[in-house]
């Protein structure tokens, strides 16, 4: 919608810069937005009070020059100069009128843009240890990092997916032996459990299919349990696969693919650590001290410097991350996001100087990095924290079971990721308009219904004589509608420059507010044709832009309730 008017504000500015009432040169970056009242019009603009300076001018005799000097056809209406020299703007009918034409020639495609010009974007989340099923909170971040990933490819972004599998380490070695002891008939209360063992009953269940020799195939690989419970190695790799296999089943119930799964094994097999190790010490950001190797993080920004190889010889977790985040340079990801629990907040520094120090033009601000908080999960007023499967926290399959992947998706995304959530069970699963999701839903299935009725009672939308007769449509309900579905395409594009996906939900329940309560002041299906056609124009773009937001966040956009 404010496209329009930044062109006219730019050919604006080269006028005035031609007849010599602007200096030539760049012009400060300015804003064109929405008022907070739609008395003070439909947008404002701030372009006068920043080059009042630059052309010795006071702000409100610049901004009269501008408007004067504006370019006719930009779909204004009026146009007032308030306060110290902001620019406000009401537009015409007929821009609010082109906007419901848009929404419904471009069908899915309305709403999407080319911020991203077809660069590569790499978003990496959940990334969880194989070594259970996946809980509440790699929920949350599989939800807000697929999310994330869908807004940037509606803003023109081509999107990879990347899951990161920590199959290395003590979590890994803690998971064998937890399988071998219940292999050997072991049980998490017995006296030679091992002390760190994980204790859930899917720990039996991997026990038994290795001992029964089953086989898991896992992204194109097999992995047979052979039944022998002395032999650790074994069970290790069975166990990595079968549980590696249970969280790709989780995912996909959730609605979530990836287009690379990395193994962090491959790091250390095929080199890549020992690589960047070199390179780290080759530029001379590295120095030795009591037998361990040093990186000079502070040189980058850290607050202090980071043992990189112990002084057994062992790398700490810290040089892989950086070696995996290096691939991801050499991959050809121009952006690349990281989506992470808050738990992990002190790790970001250190692993951007660590990149930095390897000296081959990785931007400062590379990676992103997106941090969730946690999840209460709540039923009748109290808090949920056991699941028997998991042993000792809620699972992400419990919360799909109990609710559904559309409430779920949309509870887990429509809350800025920086902040906690409570995840109400009995509001997620009640069919009232207390609940968000329901709420949306169901004004995309009150259109399919109305269309549904049309048929019924023998008649037919036609929607290019409803397109002409927008005018039709002057009630204060209906501006309302019209106004707020001309916000669609700002919101998309904020949710991808911001990483936030929750803007997208928002916006739907304010979508949704405004047609629900045009809905309720009449009837859609009226014997006058051309009014009834402008109706279900305006109904229509209202689904279609409805189920548009709803695909971002990954939820059905039902046609009935």
């Amino acid at each position: 919608m404010k496209q329009p008017l930044l062109d006219a504000l730019h050919q604006t500015l080269n006028a005035l810069q031609s007849d010599g009432t602007l200096p030539p040169g760049d012009v400060p970056a300015f804003v064109v937005e929405r008022t907070k009242n739609r008395e003070h019009g439909d947008f404002a603009t701030n372009l006068a009070l920043l080059l009042a300076k630059i052309a010795g001018r006071k702000p409100r005799d610049l901004a009269a020059a501008l408007v004067a000097a504006l370019p006719p056809g930009a779909e204004i209406a009026k146009v007032e100069i308030a306060g110290p020299g902001f620019i406000n703007f009401f537009l015409s009918p007929a821009a609010y009128h082109r906007e419901v034409r848009t929404a419904l020639d471009q069908g899915a495609a309305y709403g999407r843009g080319n911020a991203g010009a077809g660069r590569t974007a790499g978003v990496e989340f959940v990334s969880a240890n194989p070594t259970g099923p996946l809980h509440v909170g790699h929920g949350r971040g599989a939800a807000i990092g697929d999310c994330i990933a869908r807004v940037l490819d509606a803003n023109g972004w081509q999107v990879k997916r990347e899951f990161y599998y920590n199959d290395a380490g003590a979590q890994i070695d803690n998971l064998a032996l937890s399988v071998q002891a219940r292999a050997r008939g072991q049980g998490p209360d017995d006296a030679g459990w091992p002390a760190d063992g994980y204790r859930g009953d899917y720990i039996k269940d991997v026990a038994q299919a290795y001992l029964a020799g089953a086989s898991v195939e896992v992204e194109g690989h097999t992995v047979t349990g052979t039944g022998d419970a002395d032999d650790l190695d074994a069970i290790r790799r069975f166990a990595v696969a079968y549980l590696r296999r249970e969280q790709n089943a989780d995912l996909a119930a959730f609605g979530v693919a990836f287009d690379v799964y990395f193994l962090e094994s491959s790091l250390y097999g095929g080199g890549q650590v020992e690589r960047t190790a070199r390179e780290l010490v080759a530029h001379g950001h590295t120095y030795e001290e009591g037998g361990a190797l040093w990186l000079r993080t502070t040189d980058f920004g850290d607050d202090k410097d980071r043992v990189m190889r112990k002084s057994d010889g062992s790398y700490t977790y810290f040089l892989p991350d950086v070696a995996y985040h290096y691939s991801k340079w050499q991959r050809g990801y121009e952006r690349a996001i990281t989506e992470l629990g808050s738990d992990h907040h002190g790790t970001l520094a250190r692993v951007k100087a660590g990149l930095q120090a390897l000296d081959v033009g990785i931007p400062k601000g590379w990676p992103e990095y997106v941090l969730h908080q946690m999840v209460t999960v709540m039923r009748g007023g109290e808090e949920v924290k056991l699941s028997k499967r998991a042993g000792s926290y809620v699972t992400l399959r419990d919360l799909i079971d109990e609710v559904g992947r559309d409430a779920t998706r949309w509870f887990l995304t429509a809350r800025k990721s920086d902040s906690q959530l409570v995840f109400d069970i009995d509001l997620a699963r009640a069919q009232t308009n207390d609940n968000p999701v329901y709420y949306v839903q169901y004004a995309h299935a009150r259109v399919m219904s109305v269309m549904r009725q049309l048929a019924e009672r023998g008649l037919s939308w036609d929607r290019a004589n409803g397109l002409a007769r927008l005018a039709r449509l002057d009630s204060e309900a209906e501006q309302l509608v019209m106004v707020e579905l001309s916000r669609y395409g700002e919101a998309v594009e904020a949710a991808g420059a911001g990483l936030e996906p929750h803007l997208v939900a928002n916006y739907l329940r304010e979508l949704a507010a405004a047609f629900h309560g045009w809905y309720n002041t009449g009837q859609f299906i009226v014997d006058d044709a051309d009014l009834r056609d402008a109706r279900l124009a305006l109904a229509n773009a209202v689904r279609q832009t409805l189920a548009n937001g709803l695909d971002l966040l990954g939820v059905s956009a039902p046609e009935s309730m």
